[in-house]
C-alpha cells in the first residue's frame, strides 16, 4: 500500500513539473539561455520574436548586436533593433538608443537611420540584419 502511494506520489510530481515546464514559452527559453551566457541559441530564439514584433526581443536583440553577444558587434543593427523596440514604447530600448547614438559618428548614424528607413518602407521583409 505505502509503495503505490509513494509510486502515485511521485507520478503526481511528475505531471506537476511536466506542467510547469510545458508553460514556459520561446521568451523564457530565450532569457534562460542569455542569462546562462548562451547568447547563439539565445539571438536565434529572440530574432523570431522581434520580427514578430516583440518590443521585448527587439529590446534584448538590440542590446545583443550593441555588445557583440552571440551576433556580431554591429551599430548599426543595434540601432535599428533598438529603434523598433522604442517606437513601440520600451522604456529600456529608449534608454539604449540615446546612448548608442552617442557613441556613433554622424556618418554611421545616418547609414542606420537609412537602413532603420529602408526596413520600414519594406514592412520589414527586405533589412540587412
Amino acid at each position: 500500500m505505502k509503495r503505490q502511494m509513494i509510486v502515485g506520489g511521485l507520478i503526481v510530481a511528475a505531471q506537476i513539473l511536466g506542467i510547469a515546464g510545458a508553460l514556459a514559452g520561446p521568451w523564457e527559453d530565450g532569457m534562460a539561455a542569455y542569462n546562462r551566457g548562451d547568447y547563439v541559441p539565445a539571438a536565434g530564439i529572440f530574432r523570431p520574436l522581434a520580427e514578430q514584433g516583440s518590443a521585448k526581443a527587439q529590446s534584448v536583440l538590440g542590446v545583443m548586436y550593441r555588445r557583440g553577444q552571440g551576433v556580431a558587434r554591429n551599430s548599426a543593427r543595434a540601432f535599428i533593433w533598438l529603434s523598433r523596440a522604442s517606437a513601440s514604447g520600451d522604456v529600456r530600448a529608449k534608454a539604449e538608443l540615446h546612448d548608442i547614438s552617442q557613441t556613433m559618428t554622424p556618418q554611421e548614424l545616418s547609414q542606420a537611420q537609412e537602413m532603420a528607413k529602408a526596413c520600414e518602407a519594406s514592412n520589414y521583409r527586405e533589412c540587412e540584419y
